[in-house]
């Protein structure tokens, strides 16, 4: 595919040429399960791509809700893009240091508020870092700028449009998760949820849209690893996983497949596996 498709994924060769273009803004999105035990603020601190600003999911979060990191009121989405500079005409190219993965969560927050000129960087931190291209360890200087943003209710789905979805077959489920966590074999790592899946849904885990390298594999290979686990891709998608962030590679694959009738159930497995009055399948 060459440099990589320019509306959704940008290549490190791509960023380095960009890196001072004036539109451009670079964020720094790295964030990790409690067990990783790594803190990627202060990895963000020591080094990072040049200009890059730092975006904390947790924090850019609501606050209000007992789930983890679920998508902010808009008003403070805007307030905090403000304040890191990020404004209307900025193309926002998002990275972490995984390689993919909760980038794509970023790429889908900024979609959820209207911004579509969003792209995550293929392969991430990893990749830039292998390839020897520049890190700094300083934090760029921010100047606020006017930031516009809108919700769009279509892309994301709560328990209840969910159990619906369910119960009623108009929307296929699509769980991100690892077979094991999928089928139940595995205990879940927060405290007080039940193993399984949410009834009738399928399974695509999203490490396997993934090249070794932490690109993203190209669309064929998207395609294949949908459709072999049942999904048609011509019906409307509900991308879960643990806690939102594994969904929205899923929500960025099906984009780059033209598919566009995708949501994200931003509560996901955090929240369906904690009420014992919401069915669970195993196996």
């Amino acid at each position: 595919m060459g440099d990589s498709d320019p509306q959704l994924l940008v290549s490190t060769d791509w960023l380095e040429k960009h890196l001072n273009a004036p539109d451009v803004r670079i964020l720094d999105a790295s964030w990790y399960l409690p067990a990783d035990n790594r803190d990627p603020r202060a990895e963000y601190d020591e080094a990072h791509i040049p200009g890059a600003r730092f975006f904390d999911i947790d924090e850019i979060a609501d606050l209000n809700s007992p789930l983890p990191h679920m998508a902010p009121p808009v008003e403070k989405f805007i307030s905090r893009m403000r304040a890191m500079g990020i404004g209307d005409g900025h193309r926002v190219i998002v990275y972490d240091s995984a390689g993919l993965f909760s980038a794509a969560r970023v790429w889908w927050l900024f979609r959820l508020f209207g911004k579509t000129d969003c792209a995550v960087l293929d392969g991430g931190l990893p990749k830039w870092r292998a390839e020897g291209r520049p890190l700094e360890d300083m934090a760029p200087v921010m100047r606020d700028r006017h930031f516009t943003a809108r919700r769009n209710a279509g892309l994301v789905r709560d328990v209840s449009q969910v159990a619906a979805h369910a119960k009623l077959g108009d929307a296929q489920i699509v769980d991100a998760r690892s077979p094991a966590r999928f089928r139940g074999e595995e205990v879940e790592a927060r405290p007080g949820l039940r193993s399984g899946h949410i009834p009738g849904s399928r399974n695509v885990y999203y490490n396997d849209l993934l090249n070794p390298n932490g690109t993203m594999r190209d669309v064929d290979a998207l395609r294949a690893a949908f459709e072999g686990a049942g999904v048609d891709l011509s019906k409307p998608v509900v991308n879960t996983c643990g806690s939102g962030v594994t969904a929205s590679i899923l929500a960025l694959a099906l984009e780059r497949l033209g598919h566009r009738q995708h949501a994200v159930y931003d509560g996901s497995w955090s929240e369906w596996g904690m009420y014992p009055d919401l069915k669970v399948e195993t196996g």
